[in-house]
């Protein structure tokens, strides 16, 4: 028998309710983690049925700036302004992916043909080279020729596998044919996330004042706020400096008669989206190339790749980024390992902001319990009644 208690509707206090919570989030725990190879599966199978709204959420998230400038800039004082900021968008946006899959896939492909038919007279001709620099040098021919060896090796086995994988890629596009389905649906879906965002975040936010408390609730959407600033920002931010950076080495590999222009800028475009590594990957397979092709443009890109990344570094990437992570060198580094380790290239692209928007909520939960002990953000203690502020150790 529970005592009674008129005041009390509910015979539990929140400390047991606590443990009970505690007991239950260990049993199910337990289950997953037993149970783990099932789960897996399963959830998987939830992925793959909700990845086309995963995609339409991912579409209509980079399109909304973009629609958001046209509705209030362009559509401002016509009726339906936002239903033709969408459109233009759309619009805009297809044009750009048909104009550039038609300029740069065919070239693309046909330098990774070329390269890969011409491999042998290429692997000649850099032999040859390094033999002549190393009789130059003096250098030992034995050791100089196991090198080559080595490396002809290496690449001769890159080659096969690139030979074996093109049946493959025709596999793949036949498959992304068959899931033409879904991406119909990911591309409607976001048509109409973009439409009616307004209506969703009113929901949303009826969600979570009904069921949080309105402090917590008003906090919660403000840590929202500020991550959606940061992710916005940076993201569209590291795109389009991408972009700008995969076109500049295109001039400039034009203009230095630099082979495989089209191919090493789309490469260099692509992995500058990485933070802090993105140069660096970009440059090896490169620099690989290159070198088979022809060690003169290898030589000629590693000048060029060091400039411009120099560039991005200093000026072009500080001017589009500003500071919209707000973290330091370290951090960065920090937040692309540990993203990349647990989910590839996604995780070092989304890593950053991510632990961004982490680093902030932790900082600011640190100097909110700080500032109720009455110590500043920098450690001192903060002033009271009027005395002047003292460091740690002045008297």
């Amino acid at each position: 028998m529970w005592p009674i208690n008129k005041n009390r509707k509910w015979p539990f206090d929140a400390r047991t309710i606590s443990n009970l919570l505690v007991v239950l989030i260990g049993i199910v725990c337990y289950l997953l983690l037993s149970n783990f190879g099932g789960v897996r599966v399963r959830i998987g199978e939830f992925v793959h049925v909700v990845a086309p709204f995963i995609y339409a959420i991912a579409i209509a998230y980079l399109l909304n700036a973009p629609t958001r400038f046209f509705q209030e800039k362009v559509y401002k004082k016509l009726k339906h302004g936002r239903g033709l900021a969408i459109l233009t968008v759309y619009i805009l946006t297809f044009a750009a992916i048909i104009v550039l899959l038609k300029l740069i896939l065919p070239q693309v492909v046909e330098s990774v043909t070329r390269l890969i038919d011409n491999l042998s007279y290429y692997l000649d001709n850099l032999n040859e080279l390094v033999q002549q620099v190393a009789a130059w040098l003096n250098l030992n021919q034995t050791s100089v020729e196991r090198v080559i060896g080595s490396y002809n090796e290496l690449v001769k086995r890159v080659s096969e596998i690139v030979t074996q994988a093109l049946p493959q890629l025709l596999d793949l596009g036949m498959a992304v044919g068959s899931g033409l389905f879904s991406a119909v649906t990911a591309l409607i879906a976001s048509v109409y996330m973009l439409a009616e965002k307004d209506k969703l975040l009113r929901q949303i936010k009826k969600i979570i004042y009904a069921f949080i408390p309105q402090p917590k609730a008003d906090l919660f959407l403000k840590g929202c706020h500020r991550a959606n600033a940061i992710f916005a920002g940076f993201i569209s931010g590291k795109l389009l400096d991408s972009m700008i950076i995969g076109f500049l080495c295109f001039f400039l590999t034009q203009i230095v008669r630099i082979r495989a222009g089209v191919l090493v800028s789309v490469i260099v475009g692509v992995t500058n989206v990485i933070p802090f590594f993105g140069p660096l990957i970009g440059a090896v397979p490169c620099m690989v190339i290159l070198l088979i092709m022809d060690p003169f443009s290898a030589l000629k890109f590693l000048i060029l790749i060091i400039a411009l990344q120099q560039f991005d570094g200093n000026i072009l990437g500080p001017k589009i980024l500003g500071d919209s992570t707000g973290l330091s060198a370290l951090w960065v580094l920090v937040a692309i390992v540990v993203g990349g380790g647990l989910f590839g290239f996604v995780g070092m692209l989304l890593g950053v902001p991510t632990f961004a928007v982490l680093y902030m909520t932790i900082r600011d939960i640190v100097d909110a319990r700080l500032s109720a002990k009455g110590i500043d953000s920098n450690g001192y203690p903060l002033e009271r009644q009027g005395e002047p502020h003292k460091k740690a150790g002045e008297h």
